[in-house]
């Protein structure tokens, strides 16, 4: 009996237009069909975790974010008097940090905006200025 006739049958429940072997072939079917159905689920799901686990363990190799190499940088400041004859732009130029400013300029900028300099940037023999530096030495 083809499938669109044995729901047109079931639907009258009447043991005339189904047998009781139909039915049962055709409850076995229906189960056969559901456990298909979550092998299928299970077997994406796994696939899905083997996936998913593959491209974490890719993702954490290839990343350098962690390297062993690291050494941190700390940032402390130093107390110089101006001398005779110096500027700004030469004390900046002679005590530049390595690495930190991209410029004699951006590093003239800090000192000025740490010791409250005019924009001119104009400094004093004997006054006293303050500079940052950096270190590995934790103090």
């Amino acid at each position: 009996m083809s499938e669109a006739l044995m729901k047109a049958a079931m639907l009258y429940n009447d043991p005339r237009f189904v047998s009781d072997s139909e039915i049962r072939i055709m409850n076995n079917k229906r189960r056969r069909m559901r456990i298909v159905r979550r092998q299928r689920m299970a077997l994406a799901g796994i696939i899905a975790v083997i996936i998913a686990t593959t491209v974490f363990i890719i993702m954490t190799l290839t990343s350098g974010a962690a390297s062993n190499t690291f050494t941190p940088e700390y940032k402390y400041y130093r107390q110089i008097t101006v001398h005779s004859g110096d500027t700004l732009w030469d004390i900046a130029n002679a005590n530049i940090p390595e690495g930190h400013y991209a410029d004699v300029d951006s590093f003239m900028s800090e000192i000025s905006s740490i010791n409250n300099l005019r924009e001119d940037g104009r400094i004093n023999a004997g006054e006293n200025l303050i500079l940052p530096y950096y270190s590995t030495e934790y103090k």
